[in-house]
């Protein structure tokens, strides 16, 4: 990104023309991200609460008292309660290496605070993927255009990847089809060659059913297979539970659409599979990413150029990671830790369940929160829980954040932080296979101040010695790229002070991975179809498919009461949470609104832009209705996230999602979420 100043002051941005993977577009998101820097809701200093939590109500206060103030709360909770009793609790909303990852690592460490285990977003994901490939990376995005046969699978490229878009378009230029699934019709299915909708929670059917037909009509690539996986035979047995006439009766497909799929996939080579972080936050989210993994080891298609899969290329980035977060600064024998209560490591808190952490008997109780880069009391499911939590008067809550979020609104002490156009940072990828420097354009507004500076700032009144609390951002920057992996060959700090951003030295461009089987990070090192430590871990030894929690076929009660599974994916013009509060945005995305289908519609009595109520165990939103065949009976489709001010009740649509856990990884299920609906 590029920022136009004048006299110290944002004017605009734009992407920067020199970049070979954006080449100069910026997203919707960002692309007035002046008005972000400059928004109303800011915060210029620091404040301390003086009316009821939630409220919104402060009063100004130094910086020197808020550290003061801080520090002297957070030692009575240990030497009363052990640092445990302490939770930083953030996630991905400034991604920097500095600003993120070494602020996740550092003071907590040296702490000993609970651990927030940070899986919200990609955790299940993660965990499918890597029984079959190892946490290992996926390929280059600009080799897609390159492909022949494109899955973009369980993803809305064009409005969350919106700089793959030109690649997809390259391809099909040149003859490529492009295949959409996803249970709603998307700005993506709409630039597709063919669009395929399932029922939502049933991917990983349609991917051992596009298997076994792989399989039964011999268009695997069995040399491969002998040479470079493990279990192949155990899965194809396994794939032959899941026959076309199945497969089409769990995800209500054709068959004829099933088994045509299958073969395209596996003779118009090469085929790439873009496959999204959406579709792993059901409750078997975990399962359905394992079994679409397999499907480039199926064909062969790892290590040809044009052909593999890619659902991060986080994995590829060898930054000196222990010079990041500093694990070394827990505490050492004897110090007020997680020894007074017989565990070897902090204890670790699902951020998913901050509600139930919060609100749930703990030993030792969550008595402090420290919130950053985050607003869980949008973001977070069960969001009526973690209201809740927030509004008890016994927690001390410190927010450091760039606007008067919903979450902010509750602190004791809230703190103002710096935009990424005033702080420096490293920012490293999981869509693409750049590093960028991320250099301050404007000084800091009023007294707002970045991450690490404030955590340095809390170390030292909490009496912490240690060296690691003296460095600069600069000097984190230069330890990351302190890595002697041959991907980081002649990338500096000072080659991305002269350019802006360095692509990884891989030994092609574009990068193909896994070229003659190489790489897979498997306790084999091959692909794994039958994975033992997926079996160690409790789970099936091969891939399955098990329904959602929340469905007809686990739960027919519950279907019965609540008969419309509720999907809340990313909106087009915010970023979960954030730019949820500009003005040109939210005039953008309306209203908060939901999609239903026409025969559910008519039979609520409900009409193109009539508001509704949307219900279920957990709470009830209001939300305006838009009416057609983007998806099925049965399914709806809200956008989110809109801050809790915007909405008619005062919530949004966390206020129905559960904080039930995934099968793997322990992520997120937000879009296992069944509802009734009703016109107001």
């Amino acid at each position: 990104m590029l920022a136009y100043v004048e006299e110290g002051k944002l004017i605009s941005v734009a992407g920067n023309p020199d970049n070979p993977y954006t080449r100069g577009n910026l997203c919707r998101k960002v692309a007035h991200y002046e008005e972000r820097v400059y928004s109303p809701d800011r915060l210029h200093y620091p404040m301390r609460r003086v009316g009821k939590r939630g409220e919104g109500r402060f009063e100004r206060i130094s910086w020197e008292e808020a550290i003061e103030e801080i520090a002297t709360r957070w030692k009575a909770t240990i030497a009363e309660s052990g640092a445990e009793a302490i939770l930083p609790y953030s996630y991905a909303g400034t991604m920097g290496v500095v600003s993120m990852s070494a602020c996740d690592g550092r003071l907590w460490n040296r702490m000993g605070a609970s651990r927030l285990l940070r899986t919200i977003c990609s955790a299940a994901a993660e965990a499918g993927y890597g029984y079959v490939n190892g946490w290992s990376g996926g390929i280059d995005p600009e080799d897609f255009a390159n492909s022949k046969f494109i899955l973009v699978w369980g993803t809305n490229l064009s409005s969350t990847n919106v700089h793959l878009m030109p690649y997809l378009k390259e391809a099909q230029a040149k003859g490529a089809t492009v295949v959409v699934i996803d249970p709603f019709r998307t700005r993506t299915a709409n630039s597709a060659d063919w669009f395929i909708q399932p029922k939502p929670g049933t991917d990983g059917a349609l991917a051992l059913g596009m298997a076994h037909i792989i399989f039964s009509e011999g268009l695997h690539d069995e040399a491969w297979l002998e040479a470079y996986s493990v279990g192949w035979r155990e899965f194809r047995e396994r794939c032959a539970e899941y026959p076309p006439e199945r497969v089409a009766e769990i995800t209500g497909l054709a068959q004829d659409e099933i088994v045509t799929l299958a073969r395209r996939y596996a003779t118009e080579s090469p085929a790439a599979i873009r496959l999204g972080y959406g579709l792993s936050r059901t409750a078997n989210g975990g399962s359905m990413i394992r079994a679409i993994a397999c499907l480039p080891g199926v064909i062969g298609a790892w290590g040809k150029q044009g052909g593999g899969l890619l659902l991060s290329t986080s994995a590829h980035f060898p930054l000196n990671r222990p010079a990041i977060s500093r694990p070394e600064l827990r505490p050492a024998e004897g110090e007020p830790s997680c020894t007074d209560f017989g565990r070897t490591e902090p204890r670790a808190i699902n951020m998913n369940e901050i509600g139930k952490a919060l609100m749930e008997a703990q030993d030792p109780p969550i008595r402090a929160i420290y919130v950053y880069n985050s607003n869980p009391l949008a973001v977070a499911p069960n969001s009526n829980l973690v209201k809740q939590g927030f509004e008890r008067e016994d927690l001390f809550v410190v927010v450091h954040e760039q606007m008067m979020t919903d979450t902010a609104r509750y602190a004791d002490i809230l703190l103002p932080a710096t935009t990424h156009l005033e702080h420096l940072d490293l920012m490293r990828a999981y869509g693409h296979l750049y590093l960028n420097l991320c250099v301050p354009a404007i000084e800091p507004l009023g007294e707002s101040r970045p991450n690490i500076e404030v955590m340095n700032a809390l170390a030292k009144a909490m009496g912490y010695t240690d060296s690691a609390f003296d460095e600069t951002a600069e000097e984190i920057i230069r330890a990351a790229l302190n890595s002697d992996h041959p991907y980081m060959e002649g990338i500096t700090y000072e080659t991305l002070q002269e350019h802006g951003f360095a692509k990884l030295r891989t030994q092609s461009d574009p990068f193909i991975p896994f070229q003659e089987g190489r790489g897979f990070r498997t306790p084999s090192g091959k692909v794994e179809f039958a994975s033992k430590q997926a079996e160690r871990d409790g789970y099936d030894l091969l891939p399955n498919y098990t329904p959602p929690a929340e469905s007809a076929a686990v739960d027919p009660e519950l279907a019965q009461d609540f008969p419309i599974n509720l999907l809340s994916p990313a909106a087009h013009h915010f970023l979960n949470s954030t730019f949820s509060n500009l003005d040109s945005l939210k005039k953008s995305e309306r209203a908060p609104r939901i999609w239903l289908n026409t025969a559910d519609a008519e039979a609520r009595g409900v009409a193109e832009g009539d508001w509704v109520r949307v219900w279920n165990r957990r709470g009830a939103v209001q939300l305006q209705a838009m009416v057609g065949d983007k998806v099925k009976a049965g399914v709806a489709w809200s956008p989110s996230l809109w801050w809790h001010t915007d909405s008619p009740e005062g919530g949004n649509v966390n206020a129905l999602t559960s904080d039930r856990l995934t099968d793997m990884g322990g992520g997120s299920t937000f879009h296992t979420n069944l509802v009734q609906v009703a016109l107001l």
